[in-house]
């Protein structure tokens, strides 16, 4: 099958784990309650993607806050997410059957995320997954986010394989098309997207609402027989 890879590149949040709920009730809190923006649910989700620093400048403008205020929005951002979330904190479903499937058939696994490594952190050494992944790529290690392919390209590159090995795990339209800029297939889990939101891309091999789904399967080297 064409579609077989010995290179995965897993997005974090949407995709390992389903939380981009929680991330939106912090990011309103802070943005709506803290920094006065009148803004609705629907409104923040539209803005949640890239840096944390990137959201608070689309919002307010480049230069409503300095880096070190933007840096400590994010950290508390983040601390309130945690705190909510962790009691809810799991892989999504047959996730980490995937995982292990996958190590024990040597695929090489990236993590690339524009979540910074405060919260990278929290959901590996909570759920014990870190040691499946031969690098980790987060929004302090690059200089661009998605949709620039350098979160993706990065990976690759530490995983030692050329873009076009590699299968792009994605829950957003910015990942997608950031995994499109990087010559990567991509696989879509529906946990926060419908499947209209992704028509324009043509990178797209599958749509997945857990890892439960058979397509999942035929993408290891050797199938999964259950």
């Amino acid at each position: 099958m064409r579609n077989k890879s010995n290179a995965f590149i897993f997005d974090l949040n949407g995709t390992m784990i389903d939380d981009m709920a929680f991330h939106t009730r912090a990011w309103h809190q802070i943005l709506t309650k803290d920094l006065g923006a009148e803004m609705t649910m629907e409104e923040v989700k539209l803005h949640m993607y890239g840096k944390n620093s990137e959201v608070l400048a689309r919002i307010f403008g480049e230069d409503r806050f300095t880096v070190e205020e933007a840096d400590k929005l994010s950290i508390e951002k983040e601390r309130r997410y945690q705190k909510e979330y962790f009691a809810h904190l799991r892989l999504i479903n047959g996730l980490d059957d995937f995982l292990e499937k996958a190590w024990q058939q040597n695929v090489q696994m990236a993590i690339g995320s524009a979540a910074i490594m405060f919260n990278i952190d929290f959901v590996l050494d909570n759920i014990d997954i870190r040691h499946y992944f031969k690098a980790i790529v987060s929004a302090d290690d690059v200089t661009k986010s998605k949709p620039d392919p350098e979160t993706f390209l990065k990976g690759a590159r530490i995983l030692g394989r050329d873009p076009a090995e590699c299968i792009v795990f994605e829950d957003a339209p910015k990942g997608v098309e950031a995994a499109k800029n990087a010559g990567m297939k991509c696989v879509v889990l529906t946990t926060m997207h419908k499947k209209e939101e992704f028509s324009q891309y043509n990178n797209i091999i599958g749509y997945i609402k857990d890892y439960h789904d058979p397509f999942v399967a035929e993408l290891l080297p050797v199938k999964i027989m259950r």
